[in-house]
């Protein structure tokens, strides 16, 4: 076997292993986008990269279906539209294509996540502060340290391992993880 496919395994086995303390803030994650839907309100999401597959993930099986068979929920993802990213990073700058949406979009009920490896990305950091302003609640998926993103959201869950690719792997359980919570807790 090749000993890549073993070294990829030893991190992902220890990336569970170190993230098992932390499990009850991935519920406090879920819980408060469960209360958000609940309530009526919608979900905005936002990330870089693989990060960005991460936050349109989320918002399609919200807006979609993940498991069960129910009504569609209010849910949306800021890096989807090419035109609008362009568009802003042209006139604003590439730090403000997701601010300048939750400034446009976001309202007091709504919830803002926020999925990154680092989070140190400066246009993660502005759509925090817009969605502060703007009076919605936020959560934020990070990995390593939780970077300067790291105690800013409402809830937040920081994947204890500095390889992105680990990060990016626990993110995805915890994005099907959420969804389970939420179709359970509005659907059951």
């Amino acid at each position: 076997m090749n000993p890549i496919i073993q070294q990829q395994y030893t991190e992902l086995v220890q990336a569970v292993t170190d993230a098992k303390t932390a499990l009850a803030e991935v519920d406090r994650c879920a819980q408060l986008i469960a209360d958000t839907l609940q309530a009526g309100g919608k979900v905005l999401t936002a990330g870089n990269g693989g990060s960005a597959a991460d936050a349109l993930h989320l918002a399609e099986e919200l807006s979609g279906r993940y498991k069960a068979d129910r009504r569609a929920l209010a849910a949306l993802s800021l890096a989807a539209d090419g035109a609008a990213l362009t568009c802003i990073a042209n006139d604003y700058g590439f730090d403000r294509i997701f601010a300048r949406q939750v400034e446009a979009l976001g309202q007091p009920g709504d919830v803002l996540v926020l999925f990154t490896t680092s989070g140190n990305s400066a246009n993660l950091l502005q759509a925090m502060d817009a969605a502060k302003a703007r009076g919605l609640r936020t959560v934020a998926l990070s990995g390593r340290t939780g970077g300067k993103l790291k105690g800013l959201a409402d809830a937040e869950w920081i994947v204890p391992s500095s390889i992105g690719a680990r990060v990016q792997e626990l993110h995805g359980w915890a994005l099907h993880v959420i969804l389970e919570v939420v179709e359970d807790r509005l659907f059951a």
